[in-house]
């Protein structure tokens, strides 16, 4: 057997082989077996192995790499908790203790795991050595970094709820990208990882953005370029699904992409859909306040701007586009057969965007 294949999103039985195998010394001397006898058994040549300060393989083999991502999990699991002995990768307390301190593997490690092939290549190419195991921990008081495990605390905010994978707690993927991210340097390593995440379906465009901007990655300029290439591919894709949603609900053509403005007055903005006849606008909506309340604030009042003229204003996110198209195209119908019982729109001025 090859122990330093890439780690996989392959289900399997082996976790629960895992944790029988790999145990912590503490846990052993509170069953009964003396402490003189855990450290005569982990010496050179001897049946066991310590794969980490406190924490033993029960045997003399290579360790595999899920035997790696658990002795890491053992390691940083908060020292006051518990283990208990659920394997199965429910909620509770399990082997690496409970509730919001229980650790969870993110970066590298876990975006291999979460099924990103760029992150299983780089797992491989760190052979002959062992893929380093990054842990993300409860609060900045964390254990230090030994062997191949290093710890990040989670010092802007609690814990992500965790991705259980082969049984092993895993970041969800715009955290793990972001932690990924903050140790690469290579721009090319960079774009890879958070294209084949967002096309692949793994995460949207703008949770990954949201992601780096709280772990400061947007300071990096190679790091705001990809993410700008990022959000700009996620919008083309979006505006695509718009263009189907409105064709397929069998509503007159609308005019694509104009600028609005009052004649004689102030620009009103873009917007991605307007039936100047039925005083109704559609726009694309990928903001949140999440992104920031000045930019999202700009964005209310513009929409209230263009109601008090009279339009209506439909807005669609992108998660509704893709996940409910029957029921936006009926929205729209709804709307454009309505207008006529609606108070005429402003006259416009229109512009190509």
């Amino acid at each position: 057997m090859n122990h330093e294949t890439p780690l996989s999103s392959r289900r399997s039985d082996r976790p629960a082989r895992t944790h029988r195998r790999v145990v912590t010394a503490r846990l052993l001397v509170e069953h009964g077996l003396p402490a003189d006898v855990v450290a005569d058994r982990c010496r050179p040549g001897g049946p066991w192995q310590e794969l980490l300060p406190g924490v033993l393989l029960l045997h003399d083999l290579p360790p595999t790499p899920e035997d790696r991502l658990h002795a890491a999990l053992l390691y940083a699991a908060p020292a006051e908790e518990e283990p208990g002995e659920a394997t199965d990768g429910t909620e509770g307390s399990g082997p690496y203790g409970g509730g919001s301190c229980a650790p969870m593997v993110t970066g590298m490690a876990a975006l291999a795991l979460h099924g990103l092939d760029a992150a299983r290549q780089r797992q491989t190419r760190s052979r002959p050595a062992a893929p380093r195991v990054d842990v993300l921990v409860a609060g900045p008081h964390r254990p230090a970094d030994a062997g191949f495990v290093r710890v990040t605390g989670a010092v802007r905010g609690s814990l992500p709820h965790p991705v259980v994978v082969d049984g092993v707690p895993c970041a969800p993927v715009p955290r793990a990208l972001a932690d990924a991210v903050a140790r690469l340097h290579d721009p090319h390593s960079v774009r890879t990882l958070l294209v084949e995440a967002v096309r692949g379906g793994r995460c949207d465009a703008a949770s990954a953005v949201r992601e780096l901007a709280a772990a400061g990655q947007l300071s990096r300029p190679h790091v705001v370029d990809a993410a700008d290439a990022l959000l700009a591919q996620d919008r083309t894709a979006s505006e695509g699904l718009l263009y189907e949603m409105v064709r397929g609900a069998g509503v007159p053509d609308p005019l694509w992409n104009v600028d609005l403005k009052v004649p004689g007055g102030p620009w009103l903005g873009g917007v991605d859909a307007y039936w100047p006849d039925h005083g109704v606008v559609l726009e694309l909506d990928t903001r949140s306040v999440d992104d920031g309340e000045a930019l999202w604030s700009a964005g209310v009042e513009r929409r209230e701007h263009l109601e008090l003229l009279g339009l209506q204003v439909l807005r669609v996110t992108p998660d509704q586009l893709r996940d409910s198209v029957p029921q936006q195209a009926r929205t729209l119908r709804t709307a454009l057969l309505m207008s006529s019982e609606l108070p005429g729109a402003a006259r416009l001025v229109i512009l190509p965007r």
